[in-house]
């Protein structure tokens, strides 16, 4: 019910659904809506994150990416004036 908290309006749950011309067919639609927002309300949370570090290797791999950009810069540059 607390995920359902901050759709209750004076103790109700709302739904609208004006999608369709049909008055008919928006009910249907409310209803979908209104099963789905329950299933998920009702479904279990996710567990938390845990943190996790760059592994030694990708840090590494980072870093020569880091060293082959800056060389391919470097080339561009104008010769230095001797």
């Amino acid at each position: 019910m607390d995920r359902l908290a901050r759709r209750l309006i004076d103790g109700t749950i709302t739904i609208a659904a004006s999608e369709q011309r049909s008055q008919l067919r928006n009910r249907e639609i409310a209803l979908t809506k209104l099963a789905e927002l329950v299933v998920s309300a009702l479904a279990p949370t996710a567990p938390p994150r845990r943190k996790s570090r760059p592994s030694r290797g990708s840090k590494m791999r980072h870093r020569a990416a880091k060293e082959q950009r800056s060389a391919t810069k470097q080339q561009r540059r104008r010769p230095a004036a001797e």
